[in-house]
């Protein structure tokens, strides 16, 4: 299969799960994977359509800045050391990872000295796996409230990752409880927050997370094939 039917097959799944569960299909967005892949990938996948791709690592990221069209949308959704913030400063939409407030404050700092406000995302570690990044929990409440104080970043939701199943109904429950602190958030009304974004669900197991409300699916393999 080339990357251009397999964009198709996946994006058709998404429209399938959203309609499933009764949501708009364009509520929800397709991050692609890009980490390993190389540049020539991620320009087949955005002559496809796609035009929202994921990195996980700053070394990868910035040539593809070099080497792919500027009309690309980068997310960063991996784990980002606070040193490294600068390199991608004013480069990326959004990044999915934020798990600390020295991370976030980095984060404001390069913004700002360019005049410009990053999306962010707070990544939640629901399933407490000590091999996971992540807040906790009821870290991630405090965590929301540091960072709205933060002039050049914008909280817009939420990130996980589950355990890896087998079985995709098995990571439901994680993504069902990232949506309840979502909402528990809201209800909180911190100003300046919107809580506008669920990223969960990955090539696996997208569709279980598509129903219990994801906005925002990552997915690498289903797209690319195995690295």
């Amino acid at each position: 299969m080339t990357i251009s039917a397999n964009l198709a097959t996946i994006n058709e799944r998404i429209r399938a799960a959203a309609e499933k569960s009764g949501r708009d299909p364009s509520s929800v967005r397709l991050v692609a994977v890009s980490k390993t892949r190389p540049a020539k990938d991620i320009i087949a996948a955005f002559q496809a359509g796609q035009t929202v791709f994921g990195e996980n690592y700053i070394q990868e990221l910035v040539p593809k800045l070099a080497e792919v069209p500027g009309s690309v949308q980068w997310h960063f959704i991996g784990h980002l050391q606070s040193n490294k913030v600068k390199y991608i400063a004013g480069q990326v939409e959004v990044i999915h990872s934020v798990d600390r407030i020295s991370l976030a404050q980095e984060i404001d700092r390069q913004w700002g000295k360019l005049g410009k406000v990053c999306d962010v995302l707070i990544q939640v570690n629901i399933s407490g796996e000590v091999t996971k990044s992540g807040t906790t929990e009821a870290g991630a409440i405090q965590l929301v409230r540091e960072c709205a104080l933060l002039p050049n970043i914008k909280v817009k939701g939420l990130m996980t990752m589950p355990p890896f199943f087998d079985d995709p109904d098995a990571a439901r429950p994680y993504f069902a409880e990232l949506r309840r602190l979502s909402e528990a958030i809201t209800t909180q009304q911190i100003a300046g927050v919107d809580m506008a974004e669920l990223s969960m669900g990955m090539s696996g197991d997208f569709e279980a997370a598509i129903q219990e409300g994801a906005t925002l699916v990552r997915v690498g393999t289903a797209i690319f094939g195995e690295r």
